[in-house]
């Protein structure tokens, strides 16, 4: 990778960063700043972990049409956000406390991503990356009908809710939030960064990661779990996100074909602040809010999946 490249990726970051901060600031310009650092450290941390489970996951499946949610993790999300309201109702619901409601939904997406891995490929002579992704597959079909049919029997004021957490909403996360994922997706994406070079042998494939030393088995769950806990972490903090990864992964593995994996790592992660915080901006600043930022990357996301499968830009 060029040092033009590193220095226009830092350009924008540093650029989308200003102007959410500083652009129309006015009035109680403390207040509005404190506001508006902590909404961009959710932005930040929800394009870091999105992008870095993407890549990691893409390099585990050997597949760069595959991104995490395929697992079923929004699926299992959805599903506890209607259990949740059909036990507690609406106003039971409002009430869950932040911190603790979110750690219970990291824990059930972790916990289900290491029965599924552990199950599958801890059992396994070879890592079984197609059954394990099948597996996935099935049970986000499983999940989805599992919370339509837990919304049929809501009244209408909580199917709107459901309807409205169906979405990522980058509003929502508190500070004591924030706190409980920044201590749960750091440590994964220092990690992630530091297996770079192991990450680099797996990307070879299962028998010349053998031939040249690596515990291929041992280093597949350890990534899995890795993306694990950083989609599970982006998903409780401010929704799903489908096809966010599929279009940063994307865009770095064009920029720099046969680039390291930390480096790889790193570029995602900056064109994912670029395009998650300058989208956002963009939507709340110049639009009003009168769209969904999330609506329109899982929209233009599945077009560019479209267009690249067809092109046959994508294998």
């Amino acid at each position: 990778m060029g040092v033009k490249l590193w220095a226009a990726l830092m350009a924008g970051v540093v650029l989308v960063t200003g102007l959410w901060l500083f652009q129309g600031l006015s009035g109680n310009t403390g207040f509005v700043l404190s506001l508006r650092a902590g909404k961009l450290a959710a932005l930040a941390l929800v394009a870091a972990s999105v992008a870095m489970a993407t890549v990691l996951f893409q390099t585990v499946a050997q597949n760069r049409i595959l991104t995490p949610s395929i697992m079923g993790f929004d699926a299992l999300y959805l599903l506890v956000q209607s259990l949740a309201l059909a036990t507690l109702g609406i106003s039971g619901f409002a009430a869950l406390p932040a911190g603790p409601k979110f750690l219970l939904e990291t824990a059930l997406m972790t916990g289900l991503a290491a029965v599924l891995f552990g199950t599958l490929l801890g059992r396994a002579r070879g890592a079984d990356i197609g059954r394990t992704i099948l597996s996935g597959v099935i049970l986000g079909i499983l999940f989805r009908a599992g919370s339509v049919l837990v919304m049929r029997v809501l009244d209408p004021n909580a199917n709107a809710v459901v309807q409205s957490v169906s979405f990522a909403n980058f509003s929502r996360p508190s500070v004591e939030t924030l706190l409980y994922a920044a201590a749960l997706a750091l440590p994964a994406m220092a990690l992630a960064l530091w297996l770079g070079p192991r990450l680099d042998v797996l990307a070879l494939g299962r028998d010349r990661a053998l031939s040249l030393g690596l515990p291929h088995r041992a280093m597949v769950l350890g990534t899995l779990a890795l993306v694990a806990v950083l989609t599970a972490t982006a998903t409780a903090l401010v929704g799903p996100i489908a096809f966010f990864g599929l279009i940063v992964a994307g865009l770095a593995q064009s920029f720099a074909p046969g680039a390291p994996h930390r480096q790889l790592l790193l570029l995602s992660v900056g064109l994912a602040l670029i395009g998650l915080i300058g989208g956002q901006w963009a939507f709340e600043r110049l639009l009003g809010l009168k769209a969904t930022l999330s609506v329109v990357l899982d929209c233009g996301g599945g077009l560019l999946f479209l267009m690249l499968l067809m092109r046959g830009k994508i294998r």
